[in-house]
């Protein structure tokens, strides 16, 4: 699985960073986390707002900081 925390590297892109960290030990998978702050790499996923998750390939949240619950059902599903 490969995750990427989209963000020029704030301290809202630190707490994402984060959040996925322990939710992927909670949910005990294997993943890799990138974190993208070149914002043309930004732009090519389509994303304009950050923080950003991207979860192989998808986007899964824009703008915000998730909950770790959130994190969690996307390691899951």
């Amino acid at each position: 699985m490969e995750i990427k925390v989209l963000g020029p590297g704030c301290a809202k892109c630190n707490e994402v960073a984060k959040i996925m960290t322990e939710a992927i030990t909670a949910a005990g998978v294997t993943a890799s986390i990138e974190k993208v702050s070149d914002f043309q790499q930004i732009a090519k996923h389509g994303v304009f707002s950050t923080p950003a998750v991207v979860i192989d390939g998808q986007i899964k949240c824009v703008g915000k900081v998730p909950s770790k619950d959130e994190a969690l059902a996307w390691l899951k599903a």
